[in-house]
C-alpha cells in the first residue's frame, strides 16, 4: 500500500525485468515495468510535470485511499489537456475531475501472465484502447504499468524463437523420420533375408520328414526279416545307437520345424512392424498385429508377467497398420515397464520388511480385449460401429497429477512443444484413423488405454 500525504508521492520508478533472456513461457515480470501511483487528490498540473521530466512513462496508477481504482494512460492524459479549456479545466484540479471523464475499465494482469497470454488478451480490447498501457500487479495493492510497445516488441521476439524452435525441431523430426525409415527399410531387407532361407528350411523339411519316415519303415522291414543279422551289423548298430536315433528322429524334425516357424513369424513381424510409411489405409487383422507386437517383446514378456488375451470376434479394419502397430508396441512397452519397476520394488520391500507386514504380491498381468461396439454405447455419432482395443495392466497406475500431465500433452500446443509416444500414439489413432485415444488410471490399481476405430 502507498504511504505519502496529500501533497507528495513517490517519484515513477523503472523494474528493468529481463527483456535480453526471453523464452516462449516468460512472464510479464521480466519485461521493464513502470511504478507511478498517485492518489486522485494530487492536481493535474503535478502529474503533467511529471510527464514531463519522464517521457517514457506510459501512465499513471490511480489510488483512493490507498486503493486501487484505476489508470490514465500518457496519451489520454494529454488529449483531455488539448481540448478546448482543458489546461483551465484540468491541470488546476484534482485528477479525480479529469479521471471522471477519462474513466475506462483497465486491462489488469497478474505478473506471471506469460507474455504471449498477455498480448492475445490486449489485442481483444476495443480500437480506441488497443494502444492503452496494461496494468500488472505483482502482489496485493502493488500495481504497474506495461507500455504496449513494450509488450509487443516482446510478443514478436518469442513468436520469432518459437518459429526458430519450431524449425529445428522439424529439421530434427525429419532426420529422425528418415533415421526411423532407413531403418525400417534395413530392417525389412533383413527380414526378407531371414524368410529365404526359412523358405527353403520349410519347404524342404516335408520331404526330409517323409524321407526319414521311408528309411525308418525300410529299417523296420529289414529287422523284421532279418532276425539273425551278421555280427558286423549288430556292431554298427550299437555304434550308431539305432535305437535311439529311431526314437528321437521325428522330435528333432518337429523341433526344426517348430523353430523355423518361430523364425518364419519373427521376421514376419518385423516386416509388418517396418511398414509405417504406408500411404493408403489397407484393411488388416488387429488380432494379428497385437501378436506381432507381443511376440517381438517375448524377450521382455518374462515368465513373471502374464499377457490375457480377451479376443472377440473382429472384423478386417482398415487401416495404416504398421502405425497402429507402433501405438500397441508404446502402449504395451509402457505397461511392461511400470510392471517390472513395480515389481522390482515389491522384491526389495519384501527383502527389507519384516515378513507379514506385506501383503503378498500380486502377479503382474496384462490385459488386452477387443470386440466391436455399437456407437449407442459409446459417446460418438450414431450410425456407426466401433472396434474397441482396450489394454489394461495391474500396475502402480498413475498418480493424478502425472495423469494430468499426460493428458495435457495430448494437446497440440504441448506436442508442438515436445513429442512423447503416448502423445504421438493420440496423434496416430485421432488424426490418422479418426479414432478416439483414452487413458484411466487410479494409484494402486492399475492403467487402461482404450483404442476406438470406427469401422467403414
Amino acid at each position: 500500500m502507498l504511504n505519502q500525504s496529500s501533497s507528495h508521492f513517490i517519484p515513477p520508478s523503472l523494474s528493468e525485468g529481463n527483456g535480453l533472456a526471453l523464452s516462449l513461457e516468460s512472464p510479464l515480470q521480466d519485461l521493464r515495468l513502470y511504478s507511478f501511483q498517485v492518489e486522485l487528490s494530487h492536481l493535474g498540473s503535478e502529474i503533467a510535470h511529471v510527464f514531463e521530466k519522464t517521457p517514457l512513462l506510459p501512465g499513471v496508477i490511480l489510488l483512493e485511499q490507498g486503493e486501487f481504482v484505476g489508470m490514465i494512460s500518457r496519451q489520454q492524459f494529454l488529449e483531455y489537456l488539448l481540448r478546448p479549456q482543458g489546461l483551465e479545466l484540468f491541470l488546476n484540479q484534482p485528477l479525480s475531475v479529469l479521471y471522471s471523464y477519462a474513466r475506462t475499465k483497465p486491462l489488469v494482469l497478474s505478473a506471471s501472465t506469460p507474455i504471449v497470454t498477455a498480448a492475445q488478451q490486449a489485442l481483444r480490447r476495443s480500437r480506441e484502447l488497443l494502444g492503452e498501457p496494461i496494468v500488472v500487479y505483482t502482489e496485493p495493492q502493488t500495481y504497474q504499468l506495461l507500455n504496449m510497445h513494450e509488450l509487443n516488441i516482446a510478443y514478436w521476439q518469442i513468436r520469432g524463437i518459437e518459429t526458430q524452435v519450431r524449425y529445428e525441431r522439424a529439421q530434427a523430426q525429419m532426420i529422425q523420420t528418415e533415421k526411423m525409415a532407413s531403418l525400417g527399410r534395413l530392417v525389412d531387407g533383413i527380414a526378407h533375408e531371414i524368410l529365404d532361407p526359412v523358405s527353403f528350411i520349410w519347404g524342404n523339411l516335408t520331404h526330409v520328414s517323409s524321407y526319414s519316415q521311408n528309411l525308418l519303415e525300410l529299417i523296420a522291414a529289414y529287422q523284421a526279416c532279418l532276425t539273425e543279422p551278421p555280427e558286423e551289423i549288430l556292431n554298427l548298430q550299437e555304434d550308431l545307437e539305432l535305437d535311439y536315433v529311431i526314437k528321437d528322429l521325428p522330435h528333432t524334425i518337429a523341433s526344426i520345424r517348430s523353430g523355423a516357424e518361430r523364425l518364419s513369424k519373427l521376421a514376419t513381424s518385423l516386416q509388418n512392424f517396418c511398414h509405417i510409411d504406408e500411404v493408403y489405409p489397407k484393411p488388416a487383422d488387429l488380432h494379428e498385429c497385437l501378436d506381432n507386437i507381443l511376440l517381438l517383446l517375448k524377450s521382455r514378456l518374462t515368465g513373471e508377467i502374464q499377457i490375457v488375451r480377451n479376443y472377440g470376434q473382429l472384423p478386417p479394419v482398415s487401416c495404416f497398420s504398421g502405425q497402429l502397430s507402433q501405438v500397441f508396441m508404446n502402449i504395451l512397452t509402457n505397461a511392461v515397464d511400470a510392471l517390472i519397476d513395480q515389481a522390482v520394488r515389491q522384491e526389495l520391500a519384501i527383502e527389507y520388511c519384516s515378513p507379514g507386514i506385506l501383503a503378498p504380491p500380486q502377479k503382474p498381468q496384462i490385459e488386452i480385449t477387443t470386440q466391436v461396439c455399437p456407437a449407442k454405447l459409446l459417446s460418438v455419432a450414431s450410425g456407426t460401429r466401433w472396434v474397441s482395443v482396450k489394454i489394461a495392466d495391474n500396475g502402480p497406475g498413475l498418480a493424478p497429477e502425472q495423469h494430468q500431465r499426460i493428458l495435457e500433452s495430448f494437446s497440440v500446443e504441448k506436442r508442438a512443444a515436445k513429442e512423447t509416444s503416448l502423445s504421438m500414439s493420440y496423434q496416430i489413432v485421432t488424426a490418422r484413423h479418426g479414432g478416439k485415444f483414452e487413458l484411466r488410471s487410479q494409484l494402486g490399481v492399475g492403467t487402461e488405454f482404450t483404442i476406438l476405430l470406427p469401422l467403414v
